[in-house]
């Protein structure tokens, strides 16, 4: 990072025992809130332990991705070995998110269909080298794209049928396939994953500046790459979280992503 580069990143957010005390205040704000609120999980657990939970393990692998990126960049295949990692934890994580049973590895199918793609289309022609760290930060992007749409669109259909279950039976009694009752009930609420995508593009510039916009200012690029860069991520993101809540759709009309006890 070049030296105007690096005093904008400091003064941006300084890393000091300042930043670390404001930190833990503002978890720690964040689960009273939560244990306040008593805002709790399917299982029923409070969402405070979660919280505080998630920050940590943030806190922990933060830290060591920090240190892991700059030996990966090194090389092609440590590089790749990376993006694989965290393309293996957001299936994980989405598919125990929806399911919490052995249907989970299903959760490939609407991440990959989404990100590997564009990613390919990005390094076939050349915008995004297989070198260096510019692959890292765009595979993470829209693989946590793909993440987030993929696990709102499979609990709120799974959600649905189950609260309908009478109405998908009754489809069927008039006709229709068990996959086309299904799609009718589960449809418009999977399709609400895509609102989250759609009003961050929508508002960019007018109420936030995305992170991609804001490193690559901190970076020394003009402000108008730094635009191009991050229209170009959006649309991108866009595109893979269509795909993930299409895919993941069609895979719970299908049967294939379920909990027990689903019609």
């Amino acid at each position: 990072m070049s030296a105007p580069a690096h005093l904008a990143a400091e003064a941006l957010l300084p890393v000091n025992p300042v930043l670390g005390i404001l930190l833990a205040a503002l978890l720690l704000t964040a689960a009273g809130v939560a244990a306040f609120a008593r805002l709790t999980q399917d299982s029923g657990a409070g969402y405070a332990r979660a919280v505080i939970t998630a920050g940590l393990r943030a806190t922990v692998q933060l830290a060591a991705v920090s240190l892991i990126i700059g030996w990966a960049v090194g090389a092609v295949p440590t590089l790749l070995g990376f993006v694989a990692l965290m393309f293996t934890v957001a299936v994980w994580t989405a598919g125990r998110r929806i399911t919490g049973n052995r249907t989970w590895w299903w959760a490939t199918a609407p991440i990959a269909a989404g990100v590997l793609p564009v990613i390919a289309t990005l390094v076939l022609t050349g915008l995004v080298p297989v070198e260096g760290i510019a692959l890292i930060p765009i595979a993470g992007i829209l693989i946590g794209g793909a993440l987030t749409a993929t696990v709102l669109a499979g609990r709120r259909a799974l959600a649905e049928l189950h609260g309908r279950r009478g109405e998908v039976e009754a489809g069927m009694a008039l006709g229709l396939l068990e996959r086309e009752a299904r799609l009718e009930i589960a449809r418009p609420v999977a399709s609400e994953a895509l609102l989250p995508g759609l009003d961050q593009t929508r508002t960019v510039g007018l109420v936030t500046l995305p992170g991609a916009f804001v490193g690559m200012l901190l970076g020394g690029a003009s402000p108008l790459m730094a635009g191009a860069v991050q229209l170009f991520v959006l649309v991108a993101l866009v595109l893979v979280q269509v795909v993930a809540v299409a895919v993941t759709l069609e895979l719970i009309a299908r049967g294939r992503l379920h909990r027990k006890g689903m019609p």
